[in-house]
This record gives structure tokens, sequence and C-alpha cells, in this order.
């Protein structure tokens, strides 16, 4: 199969033709039915007589090109209309029925906020100058009317603002948020691509609209991505500085998969400078070697780690109702657990060499031994919850 792209360097260009790319090269296998050969990226800088080779020979056609914010209001019509017209007539001309996708926006509702903007107006002049080509040339045409995007690599202080926030609050610079009850749909990239691959298979999603409102149905005229996220401005930037914080509070907030705060903490991520990709931990250090709070979790407990000098024992306590898990991962040692009142006593040979995870049980004492007379004893450990200095239910006792 050859893909044509166009719009290929833009957000959803790069993000559509990376991921064909690890199609194609065999690196993502989650799709066995797609067998792609080429990959036709036209952008605004590509030449004219490559549009024509592509339309030629292309077996399917993104048409992600388009004007989202020009100098001119009149371009918006020249982007959104004129380079479709110049796409589809070349694609008549070669005689070519490959089904063709068009992006375009839930502005072309011109419904509410939207009224007669001429992004809008240049949007729905597109869809339906699609319509037709399907219409009158019996190909398959995918009209996509898109919210607002986000994700990865989406362009700050252009047409996004949760990518302008992003950007600002990674880069410690100031957001403006005039009024944070306001409500946005959010379709984030990944989500946006996987219906790529859907429309690539033949298995994209219909709707239609009621107002700016998708409605899915299986006939319906346009199409759709089936995953989105609405989000309050105010509950995207408070989300926004829990991640800002986190190299300061060691606090990772809740993230279920697929979640709103997954894609969000995501796309944040991509906006970091070099100069906050690594920062530095406490350390808290003596004689004995030292313990380092790796990550702390709202609901899932702390991971921490922990190294002992040569010979050294550290630990020597026990808990109510916390539990932990002691994982080393250099070194050579014994873990020793005494259950509270009895002279029962477990112990674990434990090294780098064999990586053994052991529960610190509940009213068991435990300590850890380092038996190398040479070598640190690098321990990482877990704990169901995070430390409480005003309730550690950490008592301290010898095995």
């Amino acid at each position: 199969m050859n893909i044509l792209v166009t719009g290929a360097k833009g957000f959803v260009g790069r993000n559509l033709t990376e991921n064909l790319k690890n199609i194609r090269d065999a690196k993502n296998r989650t799709r066995p039915g797609l067998n792609i050969e080429n990959i036709y990226e036209y952008d605004i800088d590509s030449k004219t007589e490559d549009l024509d080779k592509y339309c030629e020979n292309a077996d399917f056609v993104f048409n992600l090109a388009g004007v989202n914010r020009p100098e001119n209001p009149e371009d918006f019509k020249k982007g959104n209309f004129g380079f479709a017209s110049t796409l589809l007539e070349t694609l008549k001309r070669h005689k070519n029925k490959a089904p063709v996708m068009l992006s375009s926006s839930i502005q072309a509702t011109l419904e509410g906020r939207f009224g007669k903007s001429e992004y809008g107006l240049s949007k729905k002049a597109g869809e339906d100058l699609f319509f037709d080509y399907g219409k009158t040339e019996g190909v398959k045409v995918l009209v996509y009317r898109f919210p607002n995007l986000a994700g990865k690599w989406v362009r700050p202080n252009y047409n996004s603002a949760v990518g302008t926030f992003c950007n600002n609050i990674a880069n410690d610079l100031p957001i403006t948020v005039n009024d944070p009850s306001v409500e946005l749909e959010l379709l984030f990239i990944d989500d946006l691509v996987e219906e790529m691959l859907d429309a690539l298979e033949g298995k994209e999603h219909h709707c239609e609209f009621d107002g700016v409102n998708t409605v899915f149905c299986e006939n319906g005229k346009f199409c759709a991505a089936p995953v989105t996220h609405k989000a309050t401005l105010g509950y995207i930037v408070e989300c926004l500085n829990k991640f800002h914080n986190q190299p300061k509070t060691l606090l990772m907030p809740e993230i279920a998969p697929d979640s709103f705060e997954k894609k969000l903490y995501s796309m944040y991520l991509s906006y970091l400078p070099e100069e906050k990709t690594a920062f530095p931990l406490k350390m808290n250090v003596d004689e004995r070697g030292s313990f380092t709070e790796l990550l702390k979790t709202e609901k899932c407990g702390q991971f921490s780690v922990n190294i002992s000098k040569p010979g050294i024992t550290k630990g020597q306590h026990w808990h109510n109702s916390k539990w932990e898990f002691f994982i080393v991962v250099s070194g050579h040692g014994l873990i020793e657990e005494r259950k509270i009142g009895t002279d029962e006593v477990r112990r674990f040979e434990v090294s780098g060499e064999e990586i053994t995870a052991v529960h610190m049980l509940p009213g068991y004492t435990h300590n850890i031994i380092n038996l190398s007379d040479t070598e640190n004893l690098v321990t990482l450990m877990w704990a169901n919850e995070q430390f409480d200095p005003a309730h550690p239910d950490t008592f301290s006792e010898k095995v």
C-alpha cells in the first residue's frame, strides 16, 4: 500500500507519518493487516511534480494540509479550499479512486461561538468539495471534524491553549486563564492516529453532528475518533502545576490507564527543557550508607533506594499494617524477619546476581545486612503507603 500524507510536517502529519513508518518497518506489529510500502510526505515546500507522482500511485490519501492562522483572512480559503481542489483534480486526472480522508474542524459546524468564522467557512467549503468529489467520482471520502487537538509536538502559542499551557508551565513562563470554568473537548494525538490506522483498515467510525456534539452512528456522513476527553481550563492547569512540582514533591498523581491525566502528563513531559529532564534527589547520608526517596504516589505507596556499606545492618523495626518489598539489585545481603513476640526468624539470602522480591510482613521486625566486606548493597524498596511522619507505623526492635 502506498500512502500519501499532505501537510506531513504539521502536528498531525508528523505524528501520523512516524507511526506509519513504525508499521512499515515492522516496529509496530499491532496492525498485521496493513502492508505499507511507500509513505509519500507532501508539504508546502514540496515540489508540484511530486504531488503529481504521489497522486498517480497513492492507494490512500490523508489530506492534513490546511491553514490555521494566516496573516490575511482570505488565505483561509486559499489554504483550506484551494489546495484541496488541486489535490482532488490531480487524483481525478490520474483516474485514481483511492479513498481520501479530509481533516476538517468542529468549527465547520458554524454553530454557537463558531458562528460564521472565516476559518469555519473555509473548512465547510472544503468538506463540501470532498463530498461532491466522492459522489461524482464514486470515491470513498472520510471527513473528520476535529475538536481541540492535543499531544506531543503540538505547537505552543499558535492554535492550542493546552500546548501553550504545557510549554509555559514546563519552562516557568506565565500563563493567562480568563475563565477557568471553560470546558474543552480534547482529542489526543495518539487516539487520533489510532483512528487514522482504523481508517486505513476500513474500520473508521462514522457519525453525525447535533450542533457541535458528535453522535456516532453506523451510516453517518462524517467520521470521528471515538475517544475524546472533556476538561475545564482550571482542571487542566491544576494538573499541569502538579506535574511541574513533581520533582520537588516526588508525588505522582493517580494516573489511570487511558485516562485524561495520563495523556496530559505525556504531553507535558514532551515540553520539558533539557535542564529539567533530569533532577537531583535528596540523599539522606550517614556512616551506614544512604536512603533516598524516589517517587511517591497518591494511592499506591512510594519507591526508595537504600545503599548499605559493607558489613552494615539496617532496618531493625516493624509495622502494624504497612508492608514493603525489598529488592536487592546490586551486592550480596541477608534479609531477616522475626514475628513479634516469638523467636521465629525467616532468613533470605539475596543478591543482585539473582534478583528476588522479598515481602516485609506486617507484625514482623525486619532488617537487611550487607554480607560483603568490600561492596555496597543496593536495595530498591517499595512501601504500600507514603511515609507519614505524624503516623509513621514504624517501631524499633532488633530481629
